[in-house]
This record gives C-alpha cells, sequence and structure tokens, in this order.
C-alpha cells in the first residue's frame, strides 16, 4: 500500500454557488436572474424543479459553517449572486445583499476558514439579459462595475479570488447547446458572449489591481481531457482541435494574449467570430495570480464530417460512469495538469472543482454509504499528486460539492455533495466521503 501525503502547504477546500444553494430567491431586495427565469421555463429542468428554496443556506448558513469546520475545510468556495447585490445588474446596491455576504465571510473567518469567492457562477442578473446579456458590447463594463463593488466592499474578507467559473458553460452551454440559461441556440452568439466574458474577466482583473485588494485573482476554467479516438491522422487532429476550441479558446488569451490560431482558422469560413482587437486582448492578459482548473472527466475524439461545428464526434473514456454518465479517468487530471504547466511555463494551479456524482441514499443506520465516490476522489487525488511530484505547481484542490443541491439542468436528480441534504428536511448529514476527506485533510494525504 503507497502512502500519498502532499505538500504541508497544500490548500483543502470545498465548493458551492450561490444559485444552487442559497434560495431566497426573491428576499430582502435580490433581483431576478437568469437562472431565475430559465429554471421556471417549462421543460428546461428535468425534474421540474428551480432553485426558489434550494438548501436554504441564505437563512442556514452557520449550521452549514459548522459543518465546514466539522469536516476540518481550510478553505470554502462560494459564489456571489450578482442580482442580490444589484437587482437591476447595474445602478444602486442592494445593501441586504451585500451584508448577507460580509456575514458569512466573517462566520468563516472566525472559524478558520479562507473564503474562495467567485464573483459570477452563471447567475447574470434577468436585466442585464434583457439587453443581451453577455452578447451586449456593454457587458464586460456591467461586470467590471460589479466587481469593483464587491472588491472594495468584501477586502479583507477574501483569500482568493475568482472572477468566473467556467466560461464555456456560460458561452456555449448557454448560448448554443440551449442547455443551460439563458437558452439559446446561436453559435456565433456564443462566440461573442465567450470574447465578452473573457473581457470582463480581465476588466475585473485590472480593477483589482487597482483597487489593491487583499488575496490573489484568478479564474476557473473547465477543460476535460482529449484523446484522438484512433492513430489515424484524422482523429489526432480531431483531438486537437477540441483542445483548441474548448480548452485553450479560454486560457490562451488569458496566458499567451492570443486565441488559439487552430481553432480561429476552423471557425473563420464557418461562423461569424467577434470582432477581436488588440486593445481586448492586452485586457483579457492582465496578469493573474493563478489558474483554476475544474475536471470531472475526458473524451475520445472521432472526426465525423457531419457533426457541426468541429467536424468531430465524442465519446466518454473510462469503463466506470459516474452519475451523470461522465467517464472516470484520473488520467485525463494529471494530463491536463502537466500540460497546463508545461504551456503556461508553470503557472500556479488551484484544482477549483471535482468530484462525482453519485445515487446516495440514506441507511437504516442514518448513514450514507458512498464508497464510489471516496474511490473516485482517492484516484483522483493520487493523479492530482503524481503531477505535484513531476513538478507541477499545484496549489490546492475544491471538492465539488460540499452538499447536494440544485444541479442545474438537472434539478434535484443528482448528488455530488460530500454533505447529503434531505430537500423535504432541509437537514444536512455528512456522508461517508465526507468523514474520508476530513480524515484526508487532517492526515494531508492517504493510504493508496
Amino acid at each position: 500500500m503507497e502512502k500519498i501525503i502532499f505538500p504541508n502547504d497544500f490548500l483543502w477546500g470545498a465548493a458551492t454557488a450561490a444559485y444552487q444553494i442559497e434560495g431566497a430567491f426573491n428576499l430582502d431586495g435580490k433581483g431576478e436572474s437568469i437562472w431565475d427565469r430559465f429554471s421556471h421555463t417549462p421543460g428546461r429542468i428535468s425534474d421540474n424543479k428551480n432553485g426558489d428554496f434550494a438548501c436554504d443556506h441564505y437563512h442556514t448558513y452557520k449550521q452549514d459553517i459548522a459543518v465546514m469546520k466539522e469536516i476540518g475545510l481550510q478553505s470554502y468556495r462560494l459564489s456571489i449572486s450578482w442580482p442580490r447585490i444589484f437587482p437591476n445588474g447595474v445602478g444602486e446596491p442592494n445593501r441586504a445583499g451585500i451584508d448577507f455576504y460580509k456575514n458569512v465571510l466573517k462566520e468563516l473567518q472566525n472559524s478558520g476558514i479562507k473564503a474562495a469567492v467567485t464573483l459570477y457562477h452563471w447567475d447574470l442578473p434577468q436585466k442585464l439579459q434583457d439587453m443581451g446579456g453577455w452578447t451586449n458590447p456593454h457587458s464586460s463594463d456591467w461586470f467590471e462595475a460589479y466587481a469593483r463593488y464587491i472588491f472594495e466592499e468584501l477586502n479583507g474578507l477574501v483569500d482568493i479570488w475568482i472572477t468566473l467559473n467556467e466560461p464555456y458553460c456560460t458561452a456555449f452551454l448557454g448560448h448554443w447547446y440551449s442547455i443551460h440559461a439563458p437558452g439559446l441556440q446561436d453559435f456565433s452568439a456564443a462566440l461573442l458572449a465567450s470574447h465578452n466574458l473573457l473581457l470582463a474577466h480581465g476588466k475585473a482583473v485590472r480593477a483589482f489591481r487597482q483597487i489593491s485588494t487583499s488575496g490573489e485573482v484568478g479564474i476557473a476554467l473547465n477543460m476535460n481531457g482529449y484523446y484522438p479516438k484512433t492513430d489515424c491522422e484524422a482523429d489526432l487532429q480531431a483531438a486537437e482541435l477540441s483542445y483548441a476550441a474548448w480548452n485553450s479558446w479560454f486560457s490562451d488569451p488569458i496566458l499567451k494574449g492570443h486565441y488559439p490560431e487552430l481553432a480561429l482558422e476552423h471557425y473563420r469560413s464557418k461562423v461569424l467570430l467577434p470582432e477581436i482587437s488588440q486593445n481586448d486582448l492586452d485586457i483579457i492578459s492582465t496578469p493573474i495570480d493563478f489558474l483554476g482548473l475544474n475536471n470531472y472527466s475526458s473524451e475520445f475524439c472521432e472526426f465525423s464530417k457531419n457533426e457541426w461545428p468541429l467536424g468531430v464526434k465524442v465519446s466518454p473514456v473510462g469503463e466506470d460512469r459516474t452519475d451523470m454518465g461522465w467517464g472516470i479517468h484520473p488520467d485525463g487530471l494529471h494530463w491536463l495538469l502537466t500540460r497546463l504547466n508545461r504551456e503556461y511555463s508553470g503557472i500556479k494551479l488551484y484544482i477549483t472543482e471535482n468530484g462525482c456524482a453519485t445515487r446516495d441514499v440514506v441507511n437504516t443506520r442514518g448513514e450514507i454509504e458512498d464508497s464510489n465516490r471516496i474511490d473516485y476522489l482517492r484516484r483522483y487525488l493520487a493523479a492530482a499528486h503524481n503531477a505535484i511530484a513531476e513538478g507541477v505547481n499545484l496549489k490546492g484542490y475544491f471538492l465539488w460539492s460540499l452538499m447536494d443541491n440544485f444541479e442545474w439542468s438537472f434539478g434535484f436528480s443528482k448528488r455530488f455533495g460530500i454533505v447529503y441534504t434531505d430537500y423535504k428536511t432541509n437537514k444536512r448529514i455528512i456522508k461517508n466521503s465526507g468523514y474520508w476527506y476530513r480524515d484526508v485533510i487532517m492526515k494531508k494525504g492517504f493510504d493508496y
């Protein structure tokens, strides 16, 4: 049996997002978000539920932070609801909204838990969506004004700042695949949204530097490992194009100051590209302190001329599947970490999301024996440890997620948490995986 031991300064955390846990969707001056609108639209959510109540974290945050402390979390990643702060997206801030987050952050501080705050985890104010949302040329300015206010108000209470969570999902799942808010199907709009999101990120980082806000700042990008289905040249090219279109499309502008040429060349003859100026790229590439990586799975890539727009057919890597149907392939996490380390000159990395959905039930002893989740976490953490041993500058891990919650278009049908949420009583129960994770944090590792 091998002992996996992480560095002493490695940061252990767990993550959530505002719309998924807070509830209180219309209390204390909060405005409507695009997810409020989307989840109330018939047919959009698989179980026809919404996040109106969610886990009621808005009222139970003290109890939830007590659970975090019991698990031994060193850091907690949360997001701020933009419409809770600015009900109209811009204009006068809602004092009750900012006070809520101040109270949460002070409770974390008093509990000895570092705060990692995401400014945008998909819940755009609906008032801004009514004006075009992320396709509006002023969207990056809206976000900059919101970010400046948050930086100033929460200065000294936050250790890690994350501008955007998974802009890929906002842009492509929301504007092309139509499975996320705002539910559009326009690939050119998705590309335009992706550019405006990156510009918003860059402007927020510049504001952060100007204000001299405490802590460090970065972004969380979701990335998959992409592998050729066969050794034929067409599949090799399909894998590299997929990596460029879905991964590098977001990381290259930030860390290299330009979009990947492979993706640009492919798109030029197929879609209307956004106007990309050098000034935009200069702003987008404002230096960050770290890159956050969200990874759950990997995909095989096969050339297929009938698959628009990339001409690539994908399938899961790994014989085992999570309850989401995603392949389990920890080597993909290792592959991504080493590639990012190589391509971006040893940049500081956090794993800002990783975890799995399993079919959890409470047994007759009142326990949740989620051994499949423990096995998943053990394998992925071992892959992360191998990357560190090979020189990757990986400094922390945020497990997704702290508690079962509203899983976007899947509603409450999928459970990712290491804490069980009883949706009838709103009771929290730490799962076996939560106790296992507590031991990992305490021992800085585990037997493998």
